[in-house]
């Protein structure tokens, strides 16, 4: 008897093997030693082709082609990330919220910005600081309906990444919006100020159409070390530049601090939030004097 092939989406990576989901079925499957390698392990949202072998052994035979892929969060072919905030217990930290739109936007994801906790804290200022610069914004409450549709429709046909700092309310909101996930939640540390890491490794659930993938909590430290953006492409990553480029005085403007940059015009008048070109002046900043060797 032959070994038979299928394919299926990686749904969840745990203790060394790879769950896969076809035909809705789930398969036990163990990676080919030519993916360690290759330095290029299957991440969980991979399309996949695997063997059947008539020993009722599974193994992933090849990765099919990404569109896109994170490193922290460790995903594939996301087509929306979800970066969640809260608007109190912790507090929005617009830098962390930043790198994240502007790493996904880098990759060719959609960042949708949705802000927890909306219930015990007012958020206008962080809505309107996100809604105003072109990214989808959520004010999001367990006590209301709309935001829970607007979320749930976020998903036929697509795989949703969720992200953001521990504490922050991501596996709660899964839970509020489908609630036969049953994801585990924990309380806020009081002593440390943040949340326990509940969720321990990246899982993709299936749910409304589409797919739901909850991760770890994310770090300054991780963003910084692993989503770096060249200083060049920065400037495509934050959606309200878009109109001022190449308007500027001199072709070389890096929108630091230039005179005739018309990205710091904008600002000045209103019309960009200062918070989200501080985030970028920032993170241009981190990377200014990064050499291409110094990425690998």
């Amino acid at each position: 008897m032959e070994n038979t092939r299928k394919t299926g989406v990686l749904i969840s990576v745990l203790g060394g093997f790879y769950y896969v989901e076809s035909e809705d079925e789930i398969y036990e499957c163990k990676a080919r030693g030519v993916f360690r390698k290759k330095n290029n392990s299957p991440l969980v949202g991979d399309k996949v082709e695997f063997s059947l072998q008539k020993e009722g052994y599974c193994a992933i035979e090849n990765i099919l082609p990404r569109k896109n892929s994170l490193i922290r969060p460790p995903v594939a072919n996301i087509d929306t990330l979800v970066i969640v905030s809260s608007a109190v217990d912790p507090k929005p930290n617009t830098f962390i919220i930043d790198k994240m739109t502007a790493a996904a936007v880098n990759k060719g994801i959609e960042p949708v910005v949705v802000i927890t906790k909306t219930d015990l804290a007012d958020c206008e200022e962080i809505l309107n600081i996100y809604r105003s610069s072109g990214i989808k914004t959520i004010a999001f409450s367990k006590f209301e309906g709309d935001e829970k549709k607007e979320i749930s429709n976020l998903f036929p046909g697509k795989i949703v990444a969720f992200t953001g700092n521990s504490g922050v309310g991501k596996s709660t909101l899964l839970n509020t919006i489908f609630p036969e996930l049953g994801l585990e939640t924990g309380d806020i540390s009081k002593k440390l100020g943040r949340g326990r890491h509940t969720t321990r490794s990246s899982r993709l659930y299936k749910v409304n159409g589409g797919y739901a993938v909850d991760t770890p909590g994310f770090s300054t430290v991780d963003l910084e070390r692993y989503e770096i953006i060249k200083k060049d492409e920065l400037q495509y990553c934050f959606p309200e530049f878009k109109e001022y480029l190449g308007s500027c005085k001199f072709v070389s403007c890096a929108h630091v601090c230039e005179k005739g940059c018309s990205i710091i015009e904008a600002v000045n008048d209103g019309k960009i939030q200062k918070s989200r070109h501080d985030s970028y002046v920032a993170m241009y900043n981190e990377v200014k004097d990064i050499k291409e060797w110094e990425r690998k």
